[in-house]
Formats: structure tokens, sequence, C-alpha cells
């Protein structure tokens, strides 16, 4: 089981970036994670997605967190004022419409986010998705559908803000 946790770090450290918007914030999200997923490993159940059961540690540590003080809005909005850095590897253009696209996902809200990325980026299905957040899987799809749709939005009007 160890091994499986392993394999999943970066995937895992993905998700955390998408959450907290700062790498050294992801970093100790997901060192957070780990330990306390080690500590109770008893308590997960083989046969179910170890993917899953990190996720949604994760998902709950950050928003213990942010319940204790570090404002999610005022992360995310700090995030979004910084230059796109994945700027060096793509011609002009591209970057133009990597740092659109970024913008846009940081104007939704981070439940809306968190679904999107869960199963756009992170390939989870609607059902270990849904787990993750909580949720019922048709609540999912609805903000998965709603995230699509605001960042095509802010996208149509030339990144002029839809939220």
């Amino acid at each position: 089981m160890r091994g499986e946790m392993l394999s999943l770090l970066p995937q895992l450290r993905g998700f955390a970036r998408f959450l907290t918007g700062q790498p050294a914030a992801a970093d100790d999200l997901v060192q957070e994670t780990v330990l306390r997923a080690l500590g109770a490993l008893e308590q997960f159940t083989p046969g179910t997605s170890m993917k899953a059961w990190l996720y949604t540690i994760a998902r709950n540590l950050f928003y213990e967190q942010a319940r204790k003080g570090r404002r999610e809005r005022d992360v995310m909005s700090d995030y979004a004022l910084r230059p796109d850095q994945a700027e060096s590897d793509t011609g002009a253009g591209e970057a133009d419409v990597l740092r659109d696209l970024n913008g846009a996902i940081w104007q939704l809200t981070p439940r809306l986010r968190e679904a999107l990325v869960l199963v756009g980026v992170q390939e989870m299905t609607y059902a270990e998705a849904a787990h993750v957040c909580g949720v019922t899987v048709g609540t999912l799809k609805a903000r998965v559908s709603r995230a699509r749709a605001q960042i095509m939005e802010y996208m149509q009007a030339g990144n002029g803000g839809a939220g």
C-alpha cells in the first residue's frame, strides 16, 4: 500500500497545487496528507481507490487549514496576480492562451475549480471525484458543467472575467 501511495505523489501534488495555488503550500499539503494517511493506514479499505482516499485527506486538510485562519480567497487572488510561469516553454501566442486559461480557472469558485481539476486534470471518474468532494455524482457533474461553461464564457469575453 505504501508503494501505491508513493506512486500517486506526483498526481497528489498537482491536485494540491490547484487547491493552494502555491508550490510551497502544495508541498506542505502533500507532506501533511502523507503523514495523516500513514497514521491512518489501517482505516484504508483494501480494494477501494487509494487515489480517492488520499485526495479526500488532502482536500479535508486544505479546508481545515483555511478555516484556521488562512483565507482561501487571499491565497487564490495572490496566485492569480502572478505572471504565468509556463511561458518559457511556449511561443508567445500559446503563452497568452495558457495565461488566459489560467486566469479563467482561477476565476472559478473553489468548489467548481476542484471539481473541474479532479475530473479534467486528475482524470478521476465522476464517482471518485464525488467521493473526494463529499457530494453526489449529480452534484459533481453539475459543478463540472458550470465550471466548463464559466471558462468558455471567460475565454470568449477575452478574459474580461466571469465568476
